[in-house]
């Protein structure tokens, strides 16, 4: 996922409610839905994250030879300064972009 197109809001904004649930008819399966996909945002951006510091990383690293990397910096700002996982997954519901099936359990 790209997360430099996202137009996700950075600040709390109230949703019509009627608006989130409209294609589920239930607000708490709506919600459950957005909770799972603000997962997975949050969990790739985790690893993404991780992955760019991880080439800043020195294997003989101590705490005595810690010292300021500027690109590190730069990478750990960026991450900082974007949408809360949980607003890219709403405006991701809302612009009908989450797949989402029923499974049906059989006896």
């Amino acid at each position: 996922m790209d997360f430099k197109k996202t137009n996700a809001p950075l600040n709390t904004i109230t949703y019509d409610r009627n608006v989130v649930e409209a294609q589920t008819d239930n607000i708490y399966e709506a919600i459950s839905i957005i909770s799972k996909r603000t997962i997975q945002i949050n969990e790739s951006i985790k690893k993404e994250l991780i992955d760019k510091l991880e080439e800043f990383a020195s294997p003989t690293e101590s705490l005595d030879e810690i010292f300021e990397n500027k690109e590190q910096i730069e990478v750990s700002k960026f991450y900082e300064k974007l949408p809360k996982a949980h607003a890219m997954a709403l405006e991701n519901w809302l612009l009908e972009k989450v797949y989402y099936r029923h499974t049906e359990i059989k006896e």
